[in-house]
């Protein structure tokens, strides 16, 4: 199989507030990333994204690099990164398409990576006219919020389609309510008193998991590799490696080395990698009037047509304990939200607090670095400079 390279096209660059600081491709999509979804359905690994320039030096452990080289050769494959395939491979082909749009693409020949630049370039437009044709399932992410729209449907179907090649662990004392699957790998940790809820849904827990006594997942529901879950009702969730999840949890998608360790409720949520919410800090997830959630966009403020919608927090964003975020917050990445009564409900990257006050630089990385020291990661030279790229780049709230 040829290298392939996920694109971010224009729309994938808008959705904040993740986009500042990571390719669309390093965001959480059911149980897997975007990218290791492309990876098991075209059987090979990344080799590139293209995105935003300020994302050049953006680098996490297996994650490809940016493509800086002047041209893609031909015969590379360009997946947009807001297509969704399942986690099974691909027919062999030049173009696949996926509803009314191509969702990848076979380059036929030599392409310059400058025409991907600002992200208005399509795949359709590099499709050749003799291309092999073939039609995929899976789902697309026309906005930031249809991560959430379509997270029940495609945890039921990852489990269904990775709990075949998972080495099951002989677990005793386990309660299990429902006739769905309950899947705990082999190296994971289930305490007494766990109750696993699979009426709606089938169970995944991956090993050095560890879900502690009185806890109740409601499927469907994954726990990721070394993530522990410290007891509450957790439903619904899509829980990345190295995550910390206590309390009350409902469809909600934890990207990685998430730290949620008190009570309060999260729901219809997207915490990013390194976010940390201070105790009792509460989401809302539905409007008095029952209504359709209104959301801060690049665009302005948008209606989803979500009844359920809480909140999305930026990476490396944290709350002060109590915080209370209204439905449809939006949490710049790196912001400090403290502050008393309700945060409003957008609040800018890097912010300090709630108002116009900004992060100094220099002290937000190095309790970034100190963070991230405490899961034995190092932020080093090129992760400083990703950081202080995303810092210039930061986004104004009413720009």
């Amino acid at each position: 199989m040829n290298p392939f390279y996920l694109y971010d096209d224009e729309r994938a660059r808008r959705f904040e507030p993740f986009s500042l600081t990571r390719p669309t491709g390093e965001l959480r999509a059911g149980s897997a990333l975007v990218r290791e979804r492309w990876e098991a359905a075209l059987g090979t690994p990344c080799a590139g994204f293209l995105s935003s320039p300020h994302l050049v030096h953006f680098s996490e452990t297996g994650a490809p690099p940016a493509v800086e080289s002047l041209h893609i050769p031909a015969g590379t494959i360009v997946a947009n990164a807001r297509a969704l395939p399942p986690l099974a491979p691909l027919r062999i082909a030049d173009v696949w398409r996926l509803g009314g749009h191509i969702a990848a693409v076979r380059v036929g020949r030599a392409t310059e990576v400058e025409r991907f630049g600002d992200g208005t370039l399509t795949l359709e437009s590099l499709s050749l006219p003799t291309a092999r044709l073939v039609s995929m399932e899976g789902w697309w992410l026309d906005e930031v919020w249809d991560l959430l729209r379509h997270l029940p449907e495609m945890l039921r179907a990852d489990i269904a389609a990775l709990a075949p090649h998972v080495a099951r662990a002989a677990v005793t004392g386990l309660t299990v309510v429902g006739g769905g699957d309950v899947v705990v790998e082999d190296g994971a940790i289930i305490e007494p008193l766990v109750v696993c809820d699979t009426t709606a849904g089938p169970i995944l827990v991956r090993r050095g998991a560890s879900i502690a006594a009185f806890t109740r997942l409601v499927g469907p529901c994954v726990v990721g590799r070394d993530s522990q879950v410290g007891g509450g009702k957790v439903a619904v969730a899509s829980i990345g490696e190295h995550c910390r999840v206590h309390g009350e949890v409902s469809t909600t998608i934890f990207t990685a080395y998430t730290n949620k360790g008190h009570d309060g409720f999260v729901g219809h949520s997207i915490l990013g990698r390194w976010s940390n919410l201070g105790a009792s800090t509460v989401t809302s997830n539905l409007k008095n009037t029952y209504g359709s959630v209104q959301l801060w966009t690049p665009s302005g403020l948008r209606d989803t047509g979500m009844q359920f919608l809480g909140s999305l927090i930026g990476d490396h964003a944290k709350t002060a304990i109590g915080t209370r975020l209204t439905t449809g917050t939006v949490i710049g990445a790196g912001a400090n939200v403290v502050g008393e009564g309700m945060s409003p409900k957008v609040v800018a990257p890097f912010a300090w607090g709630t108002g116009e006050a900004v992060y100094d630089l220099g002290r937000f990385t190095s309790v970034a670095e100190r963070v991230m020291a405490r899961r034995n990661v190092t932020l080093d030279e090129r992760g400083r400079r990703h950081l202080a790229e995303c810092y210039a780049a930061r986004w104004v709230i009413g720009s």
